[in-house]
């Protein structure tokens, strides 16, 4: 522990025994959940290392959670989404200002529950809380177009956005704040009332917050319950309270989730899945540029993103020098502890390294051979990149998303070929494309824009700014996540039509300068 700078030392086992449900933080004294952090600190440690204990929730505190959202929300009733907009934002400052004092205690728990290192974990923190400002500032904007009348055809309307109902929101392990963040806070903003359950891998990190919610937001609004995924979800799915799922992660837990919902076609979708984006290499594309972008995109954070670059197309013409300098750079690479900020950290899943070599090994039994000298060397918590080629599509590196160390490449002398394959592939978030020639590359580009939502020229796949459209086609995603786009999904257009007569001018002039409503105004917060 030595080695370990004292302000990232965990000087004690975190024996988390908390959840929040209907405003309250109460204890918990049942059954508990271990949280194992891979990183082996000391060349003498043999297994993983104890750095928490959280509960283990059984279905019926699922379903108290539950019960509290939906009496919370009360069917639209509830002191929440009638709410005036300024108090619900409010108290999202509120949030945010209790927040930023937990972000060193967030960051230490980041690099030790999932690996990530102290830049990447540290720009988690800070990119969560400019994407809730940058939130705040845009329920703002649409705040304000929803103050103005519109007359047509003789009918006058108010036209906003109203919540949806109660949503149940599971975030992914890669990015357990920021990526949970842009579904619950959109959610809550919105006037919803949520039921948030933390991903098995950085679940410790949100037990700093629980206070901050519970002083921020009235009852039964944020309910943070802890367990298993499948011990939480299904009971609360099958009461067909749900009326959003908000999920980022695997399409098979959706499906699965999806199928226990008794009334499947009122229940809303904001689904963030899987991908398989493709880096393409053109014949004249920047060499030194290309390389440097990526080592980025396939393999920060170990490639456990899904905006990673999952397979590299690599044209003929310069197959050969791509594939030296490449694999010469990812043999430089180093691995280190989180708090060392290499690029290559250990990985959160005990079952990643097995898995990761088990994709070497098929792909080398069909043909693909270990370019880099280093790649495949194995540790415990760990498995150094392979650069995989010839890669075909019997490999299962080639048909799965592998989310870890291994990056499959494939030549073409045609862009047919990255074309079609993306055109049957079961994915459709991004590409990156390596070139110069605009001759060649604006027919390329006509034809990616409608096989993925977002063409990277010369740069790495990435989801921001946020500011920007994130989502998906078929099976990557279900709605989309930017500021703006992530306050439409978690919520509908609702108005109310009067036909234009006095009567009615009368009784709209009246409600508005008396404020009766909340929804019938046309005032703003600045």
């Amino acid at each position: 522990m030595k080695s370990i700078p004292k302000e990232f030392q965990l000087n004690e086992i975190i024996n988390h025994t908390e959840y929040l449900i209907n405003g309250k933080i109460n204890q918990w004294d049942g059954k508990q959940a271990s949280v194992f952090s891979t990183l082996l600190c000391d060349v003498s440690e043999k297994e993983p290392q104890l750095i928490g204990k959280t509960p283990e929730m059984s279905g019926d505190f699922a379903l108290k959670a539950l019960e509290a959202a939906h009496n919370a929300f009360n069917y639209g009733q509830g002191e929440w989404p009638t709410m005036k907009v300024y108090e619900r934002i409010n108290c999202m400052e509120n949030f945010v200002e209790k927040m930023l004092s937990k972000r060193e205690e967030i960051v230490k728990l980041l690099m030790w529950e999932i690996g990530k290192n102290l830049n990447d974990s540290r720009k988690e923190f800070d990119r969560t809380v400019e994407y809730i400002n940058d939130t705040i500032e845009e329920y703002k904007v649409i705040d304000r177009k929803g103050a103005t009348f519109q007359n047509k055809s003789g009918v006058r309307a108010l036209i906003r956005r109203g919540p949806l109902g109660v949503v149940l929101c599971l975030g992914p392990y890669n990015y357990p704040l920021n990526e949970t963040f842009a579904l619950l806070i959109p959610a809550i903003i919105m006037g919803n009332t949520t039921i948030f359950k933390p991903a098995k891998h950085g679940v410790l990190l949100i037990a700093p917050l629980l206070e901050a919610f519970q002083e921020s937001f009235p009852p039964g609004v944020v309910n943070i319950v802890f367990g298993r995924g499948r011990e939480i979800a299904t009971p609360i799915m099958k009461t067909g309270k749900i009326d959003v799922l908000a999920l980022i992660g695997h399409s098979s837990s959706a499906i699965s989730l999806q199928d226990l919902h008794p009334q499947k076609s009122r229940l809303r979708l904001v689904l963030g899945l899987e991908a398989k984006n493709p880096g393409i290499i053109l014949k004249d594309a920047d060499i030194d540029l290309t390389i440097k972008e990526c080592i980025s995109g396939t393999l920060s954070f170990n490639g456990q993103r899904c905006t990673a670059l999952k397979i590299l197309y690599v044209h003929e013409d310069i197959k050969d020098e791509f594939l030296d300098k490449f694999s010469k750079a990812v043999d430089e690479l180093t691995l280190g502890l989180p708090w060392d900020n290499t690029l290559l950290t250990p990985l959160p899943e005990p079952s990643k390294p097995k898995y990761i070599t088990d994709l070497i090994d098929d792909a080398i039994n069909k043909g693909a051979k270990i370019i880099n000298k280093r790649g495949g060397e194995k540790q415990k918590n760990f498995v150094f990149p392979a650069v995989l080629y010839p890669v075909n599509k019997e490999m299962n590196v080639y048909k799965e998303e592998q989310f870890g160390p291994v990056i499959p490449i494939i030549s073409f002398n045609n862009i047919s070929t990255p074309i079609k394959d993306m055109s049957e592939s079961n994915y459709g978030q991004q590409v990156s494309i390596f070139g110069k020639d605009v001759d060649t590359l604006g027919p390329i580009i006509d034809s990616m824009v409608n096989l993925v939502c977002r063409v990277n020229l010369n740069s790495a796949c990435q989801r921001g700014p946020d500011i920007y459209p994130f989502t998906g086609r078929k099976d990557s995603a279900v709605a989309t996540l930017s500021v703006h786009d992530a306050l439409r999904s978690f919520s509908i257009r609702t108005f109310v039509a009067s036909k234009d007569n006095e009567l009615n001018k009368n009784i709209l002039r009246e409600m508005i300068d008396s404020k009766k409503s909340h929804f019938i105004r046309t005032d703003y917060y600045l």
